[in-house]
């Protein structure tokens, strides 16, 4: 009778344990579920049904593609994402992340136009998650642009895949975005960029020490942590603008705490270089990547379009580019850019009027 009441006891005791569990596991559900946002950024917009022609062909493997999109640069965003649908037969889903005071402009253009038909999801980015890792001059806060760093979060931006396209707003696609996609990641390798020693890059130097195709351009080696990493200056860097990220590797690394770790210490350190003014973005992923990156096709990332108003490249090799890149002060949407006529033939107009007329006076500047 005496092991029959221990058995009893025991019995009891293993349920109460099960009955605790089972209530902290709803309790933990219960707070996931109501908190689909621990950055801020908050799914807004989202159209779930495949293209009718990816049902037809059983081909429904989603491919998501995270684009940033502010109010000034809109028709940019609109333009890349246009390319990138009317050259693909998969199921691309666009991330599209912004700002709250966008929202509406963006949702009109995309609903009011022949883009209505495309998938995607629009994201709310919460500047505040910059704070204590960023330093903003007071004196240039118009041109503090906190989307820039969306590229940081893409775990949080698009927490259920397993591998993410990034894509600034100044490219237009010439191919079926699924080749880059399918960019081989060597293993360990969070991500793939384009090296700016590839065959595409002609040299183009930045006033004063280094340029924009090595480390020394990006980073202040007097500084002693930037010594301590012991990363050669005259190491090749790459383009943060396109790239192809294995998700499940960035959250292995925790690379995002990476990122901020760097962020964080530039505040307090002044660890960029000079040389390139305005490149709060592409350091820290410099550190973070050193030597740890696999490499896209170059054909994925032609850039520099937007660095001069002349023609770097023959209209022959422009045809053939998988990927054109306006990285630079002349962007497609001015009439002065390089070929802008390309840009142009994947733009679709705002239906408000509003960034027709942030084109005139952009143009009217370039012009002067």
């Amino acid at each position: 009778s005496v092991n029959i009441s221990i058995l009893i006891v025991a019995v009891v005791i293993f349920l109460l344990v099960i009955h605790h569990n089972f209530l902290s596991l709803s309790d933990f559900l219960r707070r996931e579920l109501s908190d689909p946002s621990p950055l801020g950024l908050q799914p807004i917009d989202f159209i779930p049904a495949a293209p009718q022609r990816l049902t037809d062909e059983g081909d429904d493997k989603e491919i998501s593609v995270v684009i940033a999109a502010s109010d000034e640069r809109l028709g940019g965003a609109i333009a890349a994402m246009n390319s990138i649908y009317q050259h693909t037969r998969s199921n691309v889903v666009f991330h599209i992340v912004t700002l709250n005071d966008t929202v509406d402009h963006l949702r009109m253009w995309l609903r009011s136009t022949s883009l209505k038909n495309m998938r995607y999801r629009i994201l709310d980015f919460d500047p505040r998650v910059l704070e204590g890792k960023v330093q903003v001059d007071p004196q240039k806060a118009d041109t503090f642009k906190p989307l820039t760093f969306a590229r940081f979060y893409l775990p949080n931006l698009v927490p259920h895949a397993e591998k993410v396209i990034y894509v600034d707003d100044d490219v237009i696609v010439q191919d079926d975005i699924v080749e880059l996609y399918n960019t081989p990641l060597k293993p360990g390798h969070a991500a793939a960029f384009s090296d700016d020693c590839d065959s595409t890059s002609s040299k183009v130097a930045v006033r004063g020490a280094g340029n924009q195709y090595n480390y020394i351009g990006f980073l202040d080696y007097k500084k002693e942590t930037i010594r301590k990493l012991a990363m050669k200056a005259n190491t090749c860097s790459f383009n943060p603008g396109v790239f192809v990220a294995n998700l499940t590797e960035w959250k292995l690394q925790n690379i995002t705490k990476q990122l901020e770790k760097w962020m964080a210490l530039n505040v307090v350190e002044d660890l960029y270089s000079k040389t390139l003014a305005g490149s709060v973005t592409t350091p820290p992923l410099l550190i973070v990547f050193y030597k740890q990156h696999s490499s896209i096709d170059p054909m994925w990332n032609v850039r520099h379009l937007g660095s001069s108003a002349g023609k770097r490249y023959s209209p022959q090799f422009v045809k053939a580019a998988k990927l054109l890149h306006w990285n630079g002060h002349f962007k497609p949407w001015g009439r002065t850019a390089s070929y802008a006529e390309v840009w142009e033939k994947w733009y679709v107009p705002d239906p408000t009027g509003k960034f027709n007329l942030i084109r005139r006076h952009s143009e009217a500047y370039e012009a002067k």
